[in-house]
C-alpha cells in the first residue's frame, strides 16, 4: 500500500484479521446484558464488584465478573461499550480473533488483579479490557513501517507515542488504566499479525 492510500485509510493496510467484528459483538452484547442486569437489578452489582473483602474471603470471581459489569451504572456503560465498539473493531480487524482475546481478557484481568492488590481496590468496568486494547493498537502503529512497510500518518504515530506516556502518568496518578494499557503495548509487540499467514 502506498503512502497516500496508508494516508486516507491509516489501517486499512493493517487489517490481517476478519472483515466482520463479531467477538467485538458478542462481547459487547455480553457487556450489554450485564449493564441492563445490574440496572435493572442494582442489589446485583454487590455480588459481581471488585471488592478486596470478598476477594479475600475467596470470591475470585470478582476478578472475572468486574470486567463485565460497571462502577459508572448508566453512563459507564454507555461510555466503556461505545469505546468497545470503535477499538475493539479496529483490534478485530488488525490482530485477528485469538489475538484479541489475549488482549481484552487478558490486560482486562491484569487489570483488575493489580487494582484489586494496589490501585483502585474497589470497582469495575471493561475499559481496562479496551485499554489493553489501545495498548496493542498503538504496538502495531510503531511497529508498522519497520514490521510492514507502512507508514501511518503523522498524527497516528505521535498519537501511538503518547499511548505509553499517557498510560505512565495515569499509572502515577493511581488509576488503574494504565497498566493493562503499557501490558497491550507488550503483548500487541509480541502478537504482531504476519501478513503472510
Amino acid at each position: 500500500m502506498t503512502t497516500s492510500t496508508a494516508a486516507r485509510k491509516p489501517l486499512a493496510a493493517l487489517a490481517f484479521g476478519p472483515r466482520r467484528p463479531l467477538l467485538t459483538g458478542v462481547v459487547f452484547l455480553v457487556t450489554l446484558a450485564c449493564g441492563i442486569a445490574q440496572l435493572v437489578y442494582r442489589p446485583l452489582y454487590d455480588h459481581v464488584v471488585r471488592d478486596p473483602s470478598y476477594i479475600d474471603a475467596g470470591q475470585w470471581y470478582r476478578l472475572l465478573t468486574g470486567m463485565f459489569f460497571q462502577d459508572g451504572w448508566a453512563s459507564g456503560l454507555v461510555s466503556n461499550l461505545v469505546l468497545l465498539a470503535v477499538f475493539g473493531t479496529v483490534a478485530e480487524r488488525v490482530f485477528g480473533r485469538w489475538r484479541w482475546l489475549v488482549l481484552y481478557f487478558g490486560c482486562g484481568w491484569f487489570g483488575q488483579l493489580m487494582s484489586y492488590l494496589w490501585l483502585n481496590p474497589v470497582g469495575a468496568g471493561n475499559s481496562m479490557c479496551v485499554a489493553g486494547l489501545i495498548g496493542g493498537l498503538a504496538a502495531v502503529v510503531l511497529m508498522a513501517p519497520s514490521r510492514y512497510g507502512v507508514l501511518p500518518p503523522l498524527q497516528l504515530r505521535i498519537i501511538a507515542l503518547a499511548v505509553p506516556v499517557l498510560a505512565v502518568v495515569d499509572t502515577i496518578l493511581h488509576d488503574n488504566h494504565g497498566l493493562p494499557c503499557l501490558l497491550g503495548m507488550a503483548l500487541g509487540y509480541l502478537l504482531l499479525p504476519n501478513p503472510n499467514h
